[in-house]
């Protein structure tokens, strides 16, 4: 694509309606697909980019080392998220990326990680694995949920449960339970002034949250690239701080262990890590070098980063969250604010996903209601949406919600007919 065909490409994207920009995705017509927290729908260049570069490489007798490094690719996605080349990694998915981090963290016995019960299990899976492995210990405590839920009321848990053996600060972007959108810089900052390491789930936030990497303060974030960013499956995005910008996070770089990689070196070691804006070594490089990876995905990924910077970003969050609103004002008119699990009256706090209970207070412990809720939703109206189970503060049991993820491609009619379908269906199960 040329530099004057790529402008009008980008000015036409910008200035493109909804309806028109819904287009550019392989939906099939029939379907609501308000689920893009489990997977997004990709665009048909993504689709092409796939089978194009597949084809260029199928049978070619070509070197296959050198491109896997995805150079230019994880450039293009670092400018979309304000990082570098040398930050970035293309991944299989935000649960490999959460694993590389902490498993390649300098923690021994005794050490401490303050989190969550709201992260997602591969969080919590792999900080167990270290619990077992070398002793430390894991101190979660469980976010306040609810409508009226303020940031300040999970800055000051979270801080509460730091103690002077604390290392490791680990906490979602946004919550896949509840859709909560945690006060990142806000959490950072707490991370700061303890001596903390950051570790951040950021599956749910590209493509959807336009968020400056460097300048939330973040060590570590996975990401996934196949959500809201609508890349191909099996995509994920590493960010891995690897400069000290003291505006932004004054710490040292943490001691880090680069996992799974064939860049390290043989013998010896890598460069002392940089104390300042300039990096003494391509953390990045140690990490993406891991032996012959899919070139169509890293090329699909980038794609759909391209494309998601020429609708522009900034446009793309607000519509988002303009359906969020929606769909909040739609299931408190239908079902009430105090079945709203997600914290709406914060916006630091709101984010395009929605957890719900249309049924009886006393069913939201009642999985089986809302398992068949979904099935029934996918099987007989097509439409998608998720079901979710998290803790809540002084409950003997787990709560399941109903959740919504909208994107660029819904429209508010899909989701007040869905409303609608959840409230039908829910009142024909409490026999009212």
């Amino acid at each position: 694509m040329t530099d004057s065909t790529l402008e009008r490409r980008t000015a036409s994207l910008r200035n493109a309606s909804w309806d028109d920009i819904r287009e550019i995705f392989s939906l099939a017509p029939d379907t609501i697909h308000l689920n893009t927290g489990t997977v997004g729908a990709m665009p048909y260049e993504v689709l092409d980019t796939l089978d194009q570069v597949t084809r260029e490489w199928a049978g070619g007798l070509l070197d296959v080392y050198a491109p896997t490094m995805f150079t230019d690719y994880r450039a293009t996605i670092g400018r979309a998220l304000g990082a570098d080349q040398d930050e970035i990694v293309i991944c299989h998915n935000a649960t490999e990326g959460i694993a590389r981090v902490i498993n390649g963290l300098d923690l021994h016995e005794g050490d401490e990680v303050v989190t969550t019960t709201h992260e997602c299990y591969s969080v919590l899976s792999n900080f167990n694995l270290l619990r077992n492995r070398f002793g430390i210990k894991i101190k979660a405590v469980t976010p306040p949920t609810g409508y009226d839920v303020r940031a300040e009321d999970i800055v000051e848990l979270v801080e509460a449960a730091v103690t002077p053996r604390t290392k490791v600060l680990a906490f979602a972007a946004i919550t896949l339970f509840t859709g909560t959108a945690m006060p990142i810089r806000m959490l950072c900052d707490v991370a700061q002034r303890h001596g903390l390491i950051t570790v951040v789930d950021g599956a749910l936030l590209p493509g959807v949250l336009n968020r400056n990497l460097r300048s939330l303060g973040v060590d570590f974030m996975a990401c996934s690239g196949s959500k809201f960013q609508c890349g191909p499956l099996g995509t994920g995005i590493l960010y891995v701080r690897n400069k000290v910008n003291p505006e932004y996070n004054r710490l040292p770089l943490p001691v880090f262990w680069p996992i799974i990689s064939t860049w390290y070196p043989m013998q010896g070691s890598p460069p002392p890590r940089t104390r300042t804006r300039v990096e003494s070594d391509n953390i990045g490089d140690y990490l993406q070098s891991a032996g012959s990876a899919n070139l169509a995905r890293g090329a699909g990924l980038a794609r759909a980063s391209e494309l998601w910077d020429e609708i522009g970003r900034d446009r793309i969050e607000a519509r988002t969250m303009e359906l969020a609103d929606f769909a909040r004002e739609r299931l408190s008119q239908t079902f009430g604010e105090e079945r709203i699990y997600s914290p709406s009256s914060d916006f630091r706090l709101r984010s395009p996903l929605v957890a719900f209970n249309p049924f009886r207070p006393s069913d939201a412990w009642n999985v089986k209601k809302f398992a068949a809720l979904t099935a029934r939703l996918a099987d007989e109206y097509r439409v998608w949406i998720r079901w979710t189970e998290f803790n809540v503060p002084n409950s003997p049991h787990q709560h399941y919600a109903a959740r919504f993820s909208g994107h660029i491609y819904n429209t508010d009619e899909e989701i007040d007919h869905a409303v609608r379908l959840i409230a039908r269906i829910a009142s024909a199960e409490s026999g009212s």
